[in-house]
């Protein structure tokens, strides 16, 4: 009779690879058909480049985006604008979960549309527990594929892209949120006028 032990100590074995499959199975399915690529408004091919710096629990950047979109509104022709997270997790729980969300919303072709969601119903969600029944909220009204939306929530390449971005923010020495780049320099401001007179 084989030492029950050994026997034991099989099913377990097989039981761990079985479950190894599973999870790189399921990680495979969640990043199936992800593409990664920067989110950007204006004119792509514009000289004048304004980066920001970002995180969607932020309520100083929630209150930016009216100047923002003016300033977009006004130059859009003459700029390439281009969003970038820095999720401030000490202060912000949300934040990369929030910019996760709105990666998702991007593999559908609505990054900006949620974004505007996310931040103009800002005290909505940052104030759950749990953000995700709001996020599902958002992206039914933005009448996304749900199930697709609900997978790349999951993936792995898109948090890794979110945490690309805090990454570059810290090695840029930003410190906060928003912060600016205009053509790779990081920009000081203390007005709407300011702000403006560097990008005209």
């Amino acid at each position: 009779m084989k030492n029950p032990w050994v026997v034991i100590g099989i099913i377990a074995i097989a039981l761990f690879g079985g479950a190894i499959w599973f999870s790189g199975s399921a990680a495979e399915q969640n990043n199936e058909g992800v593409v990664v690529a920067p989110h950007i408004k204006g004119n792509p091919e514009a000289v004048v480049e304004l980066v920001e710096y970002s995180d969607f629990q932020c309520p100083a950047c929630a209150a930016f985006q009216p100047i923002l979109t003016t300033v977009l509104e006004e130059y859009g022709d003459e700029l390439r604008f281009e969003y970038r997270h820095f999720p401030l997790l000490n202060i912000h729980p949300h934040a990369q979960a929030a910019a996760v969300a709105a990666e998702a919303a991007g593999q559908q072709g609505k990054f900006f549309e949620f974004h505007d969601l996310l931040f103009e119903n800002q005290t909505e969600w940052a104030a759950a527990a749990v953000p995700t029944s709001f996020f599902l909220q958002y992206a039914e009204a933005l009448d996304l594929d749900i199930e697709m939306f609900r997978r790349h929530l999951n993936a792995s390449v898109l948090q890794e892209t979110v945490r690309t971005g805090f990454t570059e923010a810290r090695a840029l020495e930003l410190t906060g949120t928003p912060s600016f780049l205009l053509n790779g320099q990081k920009m000081t401001f203390d007005s709407y006028e300011s702000f403006v007179a560097q990008i005209a």
